[in-house]
């Protein structure tokens, strides 16, 4: 399938013409599909299913596992992540995102933008803003989480925010203990950092992750970098 743009523009080029023109995303999500010749954003998210990195690294993962999504702002990470989530919930596994970035109106919206049918998902999906975020706080909402459960930080860095909190580095550790003992995947979201510059290299990897504190990132098992559509699976 070929696209006049890589699919996380076309969602940017959504977005602003939904403000623009002040009509719904979905209206201009299907706007944007008939101009790359699909009678809907559906037909194009169906199409572009065949061919998500989503998939793949889906079929990546082991429980237990702990992952660095890394990308910079407006790259798609985001909507890879809950991507990741579809597809653990087609399976049969329940999905959780923990953000202080996005309100569950926003999440709506991203699913409508994966061409995911939220009244299929939403009895599996759970959506959680509480300020208290942390490790800890994590732990806690998903104590009775099943194996294989998929669970989104939305991002690593909010766990370093909070003086009240442990350090970034306990909070990863426990993280990554109670994922091995409940068998459940954590996804981190990851900002990357400003030093990152594309014409050297076209992904940014573990040495470009934003860390305004110290952390083992061999604590991770799988990353996955984006930068302008394409796409890296790493091993941590």
């Amino acid at each position: 399938m070929k696209l006049s743009a890589p699919v996380y523009r076309l969602k940017r080029k959504a977005k602003l013409l939904s403000r623009e023109e002040n009509i719904p995303l979905h209206e201009a999500l299907d706007r944007i599909a008939a101009r790359e010749g699909f009678s809907g954003w559906s037909l194009l998210s169906a199409k572009l299913a065949e061919v998500m990195p989503a998939s793949e690294l889906f079929a990546r993962l082991s429980p237990g596992d702990l992952v660095l999504l890394g990308a910079r702002p407006g790259h798609g990470k985001t909507l890879i992540s809950l991507e990741l989530a579809v597809e653990a919930m087609k399976s049969g596994y329940r999905s959780a995102f923990f953000t202080l970035e996005y309100t569950e109106r926003d999440v709506l919206d991203r699913f409508r933008m994966i061409g995911a049918d939220w009244e299929r998902y939403k009895a599996l999906f759970e959506f959680d803003t509480s300020e208290a975020i942390s490790a800890d706080y994590i732990a806690g909402r998903l104590a009775s989480a099943a194996r294989g459960t998929l669970v989104i930080i939305d991002y690593l860095q909010i766990l370093d925010q909070r003086r009240d909190k442990p350090d970034l580095m306990t909070q990863v550790r426990t993280l990554k203990a109670f994922a091995q003992e409940r068998g459940v995947v954590i996804v981190f979201i990851s900002q990357i950092d400003r030093s990152y510059d594309p014409a050297v290299k076209p992904c940014p990897d573990m040495t470009d992750i934003r860390l305004p504190n110290p952390l083992d990132l061999g604590l991770f098992d799988k990353a996955c970098f984006v930068n302008n559509g394409a796409i890296e699976f790493r091993a941590a």
